[in-house]
This record gives C-alpha cells, sequence and structure tokens, in this order.
C-alpha cells in the first residue's frame, strides 16, 4: 500500500462518488489514543446543501469510514457520510 501524507491532502476537494462536489479539506480528526481517523472536516462548497450533516462551526464533518478513494480527490459515499 502505498503511503500518503496528511500534508498531501489539505486543500484537496471532497466529492461524491455521484461526482458532488461537497467542498474541501480543511482539517482531520483522529483518535489520540488509537491514533484512528475519525472526521474530515470539510469546508462546504458555497452551492452545496448540507443540512444533512454533522456541523462544526461553519464546516461540516465527514466520517473518515466514508473515504472510498484518495487520489486527485477525496472520494466519500454520501450515504454513509450523512447523519
Amino acid at each position: 500500500m502505498a503511503k500518503i501524507y496528511a500534508r498531501s491532502l489539505a486543500g484537496k476537494e471532497i466529492v461524491t462518488m455521484g461526482g458532488t462536489v461537497l467542498g474541501e479539506l480543511e482539517n482531520i480528526i483522529l483518535d489520540p489514543e488509537t491514533g484512528r481517523l475519525i472526521d474530515l472536516l470539510v469546508k462546504p462548497d458555497s452551492e452545496f446543501d448540507f443540512a444533512r450533516y454533522r456541523k462544526e462551526g461553519k464546516l461540516i464533518l465527514v466520517p473518515f469510514s466514508s473515504v472510498c478513494a484518495l487520489k486527485d480527490y477525496i472520494v466519500v459515499d454520501e450515504k454513509r457520510a450523512e447523519r
């Protein structure tokens, strides 16, 4: 498995498997005891309706478990990403 460095993820666009742009990766939340990635903090796209997502301030929380692919974009399964 290829290594992916956190700094290479900064600012990446988050999109659903259907191609809808959720926004841009702002930060990552992890469990300090286990090191497990918990959530992506996403700055939502201005045209995206993020009412179905958990919020933290002006950012939305996308569970890391919903991530399907990490390449040029971070692709998430929207069914697992919503509340």
